[in-house]
């Protein structure tokens, strides 16, 4: 359950939900698997406990929740094979060539035949709500599936208008000064990666990865107009991540310390570790968005 990702949204309006209350509103957008022809299905499942359990975890003042996704999956190629024998055989027997249209038809109809025996991946993503910070925050690197658990949640409830994080001071040339001028922020220290990328939309990119970032080989890049987009910091010993200029913190990884700190609990009672780790957890992210927030100039109102 410890996020391996997080992408931070801020509450554009007070959250007045209870627990109570948004689990009832999440139940009628409940998980159910995909229909034999159905190719995805995205609903709400339970963050802690069986299948049963209630679909909103609250601790702290925060509600934790989580999408369940399951997916066919149905390789183009096999598809694409399918297609060009069924268009094969209609030329052959018909004296005639299939167009785009129909050809499009018949790959439709390929998906639906194919879909009942396909394989099913299913996924899990977290997020939780702070309605005292105003934040939301989701497990995911990619922004599609960060917005597909938003877009269900404004279904379920009706209205949730949230925004991505505006800073007064720009990611990429405030992470570049860091190099440059040799000077992390507090509490910050470099883990020997980063991406540099020449300005420009076809600029070239260099990834670095695992020398020291003060080194000449990363001032030669520097020197020669390269900024800083991605790079890997540790904060205070207890949380690792890769820090993106879309202010997405990528690859979290929470320091043993941290994650022991719960290790005296029953083994028997996994609910109450499950609980006690999303305390730790969300308390510590709390925490250090909150810096990366600051050391970005905070956050841009209006």
């Amino acid at each position: 359950m410890w996020f391996k990702n997080l992408r931070a949204y801020r509450l554009t309006q007070p959250f007045a939900l209870t627990a109570d209350r948004l689990d009832e509103q999440l139940a009628a957008h409940s998980f159910t698997p995909c229909a034999p022809s159905q190719a995805l299905s995205i609903g709400w499942a339970a963050p802690v406990g069986d299948d049963g359990a209630p679909l909103v975890h609250s601790a702290s003042g925060r509600l934790l929740i989580r999408l369940r996704r399951e997916e066919k999956l149905l390789p183009s190629t096999v598809v694409r094979e399918h297609l060009e024998e069924r268009i094969e055989a209609i030329e052959s027997a018909q004296g005639r060539k299939v167009y785009r249209k129909e050809r499009l038809t018949l790959k439709d109809e390929i998906v639906q035949d194919c879909l009942p025996r396909a394989f099913s991946r299913t996924t899990h993503l977290y997020a939780y709500i702070d309605p005292a910070a105003g934040w939301v925050m989701v497990d995911a690197s990619s922004a599609a599936r960060a917005e597909e658990l938003l877009n269900l949640l404004r279904e379920s409830i009706g209205t949730f208008p949230v925004l991505l994080p505006q800073v007064n001071d720009a990611p990429l040339a405030t992470m570049t000064h860091w190099l440059v001028h040799n000077n992390l922020p507090d509490a910050f220290s470099a883990a020997g990666e980063c991406e540099l990328r020449e300005p420009g939309d076809d600029g070239g990119v260099v990834r670095v990865r695992g020398v020291d970032l003060f080194s000449e080989e990363v001032e030669s890049h520097l020197q020669a107009g390269r900024q800083v987009v991605r790079i890997a910091l540790d904060w205070d010993e207890r949380v690792s991540f890769v820090l993106a200029e879309d202010l997405c913190l990528r690859r979290l990884r929470f320091a043993d310390e941290l994650i022991k700190e719960n290790d005296d609990l029953p083994e028997d009672d996994a609910l109450a570790r499950l609980d006690a780790d999303f305390v730790l957890m969300s308390e510590a992210i709390g925490e250090l968005y909150a810096e990366v927030m600051r050391v970005f100039g905070g956050v841009a109102e209006g």
